[in-house]
């Protein structure tokens, strides 16, 4: 160990009050990063999973440009066969093929328009939360069956109950007028009002006799069991869709743009929070070095006196930081991951988020993602930020006069 990191590990401790309370502030900060940016980044899977599993899912096979135009006749043939297919080559159970269409309903005092969706009811549990949102009735049993499950707006603004009958009017996809009488069974709450008010599901064989659709739907909904999978699940799915032609897989972020666009706005507002930590932390280094410079001008006179450049002096002060930083780093970022690897495994919960999971059911708790990102991204800004304000204390010492110096008091 050479001479200025010896001299910079010594002058550290001179006063070990000062330095442990400006390494405790580093500590501090940097647990609370780790664990803010962990929770952040488990906030958002959650969110993810949360908004994908209501209807959209991971990962969709449709007709190629059918999601930017959703016509009836952008349609897959055969779409149970091929759900089914897709079922046996993944080892999942979690896909589900469906039908889109549009409809008026009509009961006896009121029609409204909205959106029908055909469904599996065997496997549709298994891609959507929706089918466990019923307050009122029961989830279909028969795929075949003139039944119907509305949202509660819906059977609020059409007044009607479990067992009304509700008339549906719209076009086929053969063209041909669509027409038929169905019973509600099920009535959900998703705490959506657009869904609860625009969404409506009908068994998925009843839906493609309804509207002429033959063998056809337009979507297979696949949800892989965790986020991290989605990427290997999807070259699976493009692998066996290689011989479908005309047939793409989409992944939730093709699906729901705006979703990622939400995720990095408030990703940019957190950070502004996190700056203003970092900041605060920057500004103690940059008091205690400039202190201890201050302190010790007689010394640096007299060291300047005996041959030592400005820039050796210099590097002595950015070294001392250095360690300090480093200490904080390591103790911040190892203490942070404890709590937060703990969390991930018990999970995190704030007051009423039981009662919101269990009104919409989702998930109880957050389960912060621990990486080695989420460790060192926040810790990691704070060590370079204390190195960067230690050198206005160190640049000070290019303008001392060591005859000055020597004088100080």
């Amino acid at each position: 160990m050479n001479i200025t990191l010896r001299m910079s590990w010594r002058n550290l401790w001179r006063h070990k009050r000062r330095t442990w309370l400006t390494v405790g502030a580093m500590i501090f900060s940097n647990l609370l990063l780790v664990f803010m940016i962990s929770l952040q980044f488990g906030s958002y899977r959650m969110m993810i999973d949360n908004t994908l599993k209501a209807y959209t899912g991971h990962i969709q096979i449709q007709r190629d440009g059918y999601l930017d135009d959703q016509k009836m006749r952008s349609s897959i043939d055969d779409i149970i066969p091929l759900a089914e297919e897709i079922r046996n080559k993944l080892g999942t159970r979690n896909v589900a093929a469906r039908g889109v269409a549009f409809a008026m309903t009509s009961s006896e005092q009121r029609s409204y328009g909205l959106q029908i969706i055909g469904v599996e009811p065997q496997f549709e549990p298994n891609v959507s939360t929706l089918p466990g949102l019923i307050t009122n009735g029961k989830y279909f049993t028969d795929i075949g069956a003139a039944e119907i499950i509305i949202g509660s707006v819906l059977a609020r603004n059409l007044q009607v109950g479990i067992g009304d009958e509700l008339t549906l009017l719209g076009g086929g996809r053969d063209g041909s007028f669509a027409a038929g009488v169905v019973n509600v069974i099920g009535i959900f709450d998703s705490g959506n009002t657009d869904i609860d008010r625009l969404m409506a599901q009908l068994p998925l064989v009843y839906f493609q006799s309804l509207f002429g659709m033959n063998s056809h739907g337009h979507n297979i909904v696949i949800n892989a069991k965790d986020l991290t999978m989605v990427d290997a699940l999807m070259q699976d799915v493009s692998r066996i869709l290689e011989t479908r032609k005309g047939l793409v897989a989409l992944d939730w972020q093709a699906l729901q743009p705006g979703l990622k666009q939400a995720i990095q706005a408030d990703m940019t507002s957190a950070w502004f929070m996190y700056a203003v930590l970092i900041i605060l932390v920057a500004f103690s280094v940059l008091n205690t070095q400039l202190m201890s410079v201050l302190e010790r001008t007689r010394e640096f006179g007299t060291m300047m006196a005996l041959g030592f450049k400005p820039t050796r002096l210099g590097a002595l002060v950015v070294t001392e930081t250095f360690f300090m930083s480093g200490l904080g780093l390591i103790l911040g970022a190892a203490l942070g991951a404890i709590l937060t690897y703990y969390l991930s495994i018990v999970g995190f919960s704030y007051p009423g988020m039981e009662e919101m999971a269990d009104r919409f059911n989702l998930a109880d708790k957050i389960y912060p993602t621990l990486s080695l990102l989420s460790i060192f991204l926040g810790p990691g800004i704070v060590f370079i930020c204390s190195l960067i304000a230690s050198i206005y204390p160190a640049v000070r010492l290019y303008f001392l006069q060591p005859i000055n110096a020597m004088k100080a008091v």
